[in-house]
Formats: structure tokens, C-alpha cells, sequence
């Protein structure tokens, strides 16, 4: 037993951690600055000012900017609506095969993790005959993109729920409230969703972030989003344009502090849920009972 702790790599050193966070962040942090710099640029005159950052906050943008408000407001309802399609048809299927049909978590992995091995291009193809008679069902409007939006973050939110589903013993659990005269409603509702419910807000939270940076699908499909609304407005002032785009990256860099902090709460409430555990007795405890 002691052979095998040796030949265990303790890691990288704290030094190298800090190292490869830098080099990490300075590739991120760049380009972010050069947005940054582009954005508070006067003009051929040079120097620097926050006027266009004012205009943004103060609404001081003319009826040229308005597509980038349709645009945004299409994506926060595709946000919504691609988390409740997700959620509705992902969750139960993943329970019920959790439960009843363990043979098949192979099979549903392998069919959730399909979309991200093919690129949005091809999806767009396969998926245009499919809009054409969604179009003539429900019509036209933004919000049927939430279909195929379903499809590309099936991957992301596959992984966030799986991770919590596996640490936790559905299995017993849904005995347990079986044998109490639970349904499987109840069991799903009040039983399972309680126990992963930070897998289910990692996982919504992946998802809008997802639909609120994708592009290709809108725009070939004709439909209007936050990027395809960027795109349409940097070529008027792409000032404007980089403001917004520094302003989505902020939001994306906030949801993934959040779902990190999710990740990183214990169960049970954090510092209050871990004084109100009883410590484990040690050996000469027991020995002593």
C-alpha cells in the first residue's frame, strides 16, 4: 500500500499552478482588452473617452441600434424556452433509463453527445427540411429555433445532470417512495429533482450561455439573434457592435462563476450544513464505546 502512494504524482507545484493560470488568463485577458481599447477610442484624432459607453447605458442610441434590442430580447426568450424544452424532455428521459432501463445509459450518452462532434453547418442542413414543415405547423416566429438550440446543448447538459444524477442512489430512493405509495411523478418531482437540482442549474445556466453566443443556425435560418443583431449593426458602428459583445462575454463569465459556485456548495448549506454534522467517531472512540 505504501509502494502504491509513492508511485502517486503528488501534481504540479503551487508555482506551476499559478503559471498556467497566467498564461491561461493572458489569453483570455488579451484580446478582452483590445475590445476594450477599441471601444473608448475617439476617432482619427486619437485620445480616449466613454462616450459611447454612455450612450449604451444612458439610451442615448438612435433607432439604428434597435436591431440589437430585438436581437437581444429574441435571445433571452430562446434562452428560456431552449431550458424548458431541455429540461422537460432530457430530465425524465434520463431518470427513467437511470431506473428502469440502466442497459440503455450507454445508448443515451452516445445520442446526447452526438451533436457536439457535428458542426452547426451540417445540423443546419439536415434541420432546414425539418423548419420548412415546423414553419407551416407553428409558423415562423424566433422562438422555434429552441428546437434545434435543444439539440446542440443536449452535450452540456447531458454532463451537468449525469455528474449529479451518478452520485446520487436513485434507484434506492425510488424504492423507498414506491414502497411508500409514491407515483412516479411524485418520485420524480419530490424525490430525484431535489437531489440534483444543482446538476438541473448548471445545466440551465450552460444553456443559455449557449444560445446566447451561437450564430450559424440563425442566421441561416433567417431567424434574428443577439449575434446575427451584432452582425447586422457592426457594419453601421462596430463600436456599439464590440460593446455589446464585451457586455454578453461578462454575462457568460458570470453564469460560469455561477454554476462554479454551485458546483462548489456543499450539500446541506455550505458552513451552517457542515457544523450541523456530527463528526465521525475515530478508532479509540470505538474502542472506548
Amino acid at each position: 500500500m505504501s509502494r502504491l502512494m509513492e508511485d502517486v504524482h503528488p501534481g504540479p507545484s503551487r508555482r506551476a499552478r499559478w503559471i498556467i493560470v497566467g498564461v491561461i488568463g493572458l489569453l483570455f485577458l488579451v484580446p478582452i482588452a483590445a475590445m476594450i481599447e477599441f471601444t473608448l477610442r475617439k476617432g482619427l484624432g486619437g485620445g480616449y473617452d466613454f462616450s459611447r459607453w454612455a450612450a449604451v447605458f444612458g439610451g442615448g442610441l438612435g433607432n439604428e441600434y434597435k436591431p440589437i434590442f430585438t436581437g437581444l430580447g429574441n435571445s433571452l426568450l430562446l434562452a428560456v424556452v431552449t431550458v424548458v424544452v431541455m429540461l422537460v424532455l432530457l430530465v425524465p428521459t434520463m431518470v427513467l433509463v437511470r431506473i428502469r432501463f440502466p442497459k440503455l445509459q450507454r445508448v443515451l450518452e452516445f445520442v446526447c453527445l452526438i451533436p457536439i462532434t457535428i458542426p452547426a453547418i451540417v445540423l443546419v442542413v439536415g434541420l432546414a427540411p425539418v423548419y420548412s414543415v415546423i414553419a407551416r405547423m407553428f409558423g415562423s416566429g424566433v422562438w422555434t429555433l429552441a428546437f434545434a438550440y435543444g439539440v446542440i446543448v443536449l452535450p452540456y447538459a447531458f454532463r451537468s445532470i449525469q455528474t449529479n444524477l451518478v452520485a446520487v442512489d436513485v434507484v434506492t430512493l425510488s424504492e423507498a417512495a414506491r414502497s411508500l405509495g409514491a407515483g412516479w411523478l411524485t418520485i420524480l418531482f419530490r424525490v430525484v429533482v431535489p437531489n440534483i437540482r444543482r446538476g438541473l442549474l448548471a445545466a440551465s445556466f450552460i444553456s443559455v450561455a449557449v444560445v446566447l453566443g451561437e450564430f450559424t443556425i440563425a442566421a441561416l435560418l433567417n431567424r434574428v439573434n443577439l449575434q446575427t443583431a451584432l452582425v447586422v449593426v457592426n457594419k453601421a458602428d462596430p463600436f456599439v457592435a464590440v460593446i455589446f459583445a464585451l457586455l454578453a462575454l461578462v454575462f457568460a463569465f458570470v453564469l460560469l462563476i455561477a454554476i462554479g459556485r454551485i458546483g462548489g456548495t456543499p450539500s446541506g448549506g455550505g458552513r451552517r450544513g457542515r457544523r450541523g454534522r456530527r463528526p465521525l467517531p475515530t478508532p479509540s472512540e470505538k474502542a472506548v464505546a
